[in-house]
This record gives C-alpha cells, sequence and structure tokens, in this order.
C-alpha cells in the first residue's frame, strides 16, 4: 500500500466514525415490533372474522396456557366460519368447564353441530353423547348410526367402539365413569 492510499484512508475512517449508524429509518406512527404472531393477534384476526387453520388452532395454545375466555372466544369465531375441529373443542369446554360452568347440553350441542357438519370426531362424541343420554336424552339407535358414520370415515376409536358391542365403557378413561353414569 502507498502512503497516499494509506492517508487516504484515516480521514474515510474518521468520517465513518463521526456518522451515526442506524440500522433502519424509524417511522414515529410505526410498530418496530408488530403483534403479528402472537395469541392476541389471532384472537384478534379470528374476532374480524380472519380465520384459517393457524388462527383457529391457537385456541388449543390458549386453552393450555388457561386463557379459557380468549379460547372461547377464538372458537366461536371459528366455528361461526365452518371451522369443525373448533366445535369439538367447545364441546370439550363445556363438559369440562373450562372457562365457565361444566354445561352438558351445551356440550351435546357443540357435537352435534360438528356431526352435522360431516366431521368423523363430531360424529364419534355425539354418538357417544346419545349412547349415554349425556347432554341429550338416550337414543341408542341414533348414537349407533353416528358412531358408525365416523367409523365409515376410518376413525379407529369409533371401530373398537362398534367391535365392543357400541359399550361407551371401552372408550372412556375409568377416571370419567361417573360423569357418564345414569342415576335414574
Amino acid at each position: 500500500m502507498t502512503r497516499a492510499s494509506k492517508t487516504g484512508v484515516i480521514p474515510l475512517l474518521l468520517v465513518c466514525l463521526a456518522v451515526p449508524v442506524t440500522a433502519e429509518e424509524t417511522d414515529p406512527g410505526g410498530t418496530l415490533n408488530p403483534d403479528e404472531m402472537t395469541l392476541n393477534r389471532s384472537l384478534q384476526r379470528a374476532l374480524e372474522g380472519d380465520v384459517d387453520m393457524v388462527v383457529c388452532s391457537q385456541g388449543y395454545l390458549m386453552t393450555k396456557k388457561g386463557d379459557h375466555a380468549a379460547a372461547r372466544k377464538l372458537f366461536e369465531a371459528c366455528a361461526a366460519k365452518g371451522w369443525t375441529g373448533t366445535m369439538t373443542w367447545m364441546a370439550y369446554m363445556e363438559q369440562n368447564g373450562f372457562g365457565a360452568s361444566e354445561d352438558p347440553e351445551k356440550a351435546a350441542e357443540w357435537d352435534r353441530h360438528a356431526a352435522e357438519a360431516g366431521d368423523p370426531i363430531g360424529q364419534f362424541n355425539y354418538g357417544l353423547d346419545l349412547l349415554r343420554g349425556y347432554g341429550v336424552n338416550q337414543d341408542s339407535d341414533l348414537g349407533k348410526s353416528y358412531i358408525d358414520r365416523s367409523a365409515e370415515q376410518g376413525l379407529d376409536v369409533a371401530r373398537d367402539l362398534k367391535e365392543n358391542g357400541y359399550d361407551w365403557r371401552a372408550v372412556t378413561p375409568d377416571a370419567d365413569e361417573w360423569k357418564f353414569q345414569r342415576i335414574y
């Protein structure tokens, strides 16, 4: 390197050090860290009617973190747009009292909505509701028909239930049997 090129480097280096370096221009009206991938944003999108599989699945995470009120809002918004998986989640929440008192009738109603929309899990669950008389009047024949539809769609647990003569105890954990026992 020549003496002239060395002397040109020093003034350039001094100029660079004197000028503040910014990673990006900031917009005083903008957001540097947008809320685009959070549960709050998913809930906001759902309430605005902008739902898809990813948005609707966020209700599961809301439920797991204990925010049942937000999960209910999201699931209901997604269910209104036809997402059957959120209908079965609402039934689960109603059955177990997440974010509200246990309500077997509402649980069965959500199961029925999912079943009528063709969801195999909804058909299975509503069939169980009918077999047990849980949240609805007991109707074994109708319950079996929903279980059969679910089995035809490939749901293994529905096939297992059929193989066990539609005895719902075959697919219910022992710890939950008390909930479904008819006491009258």
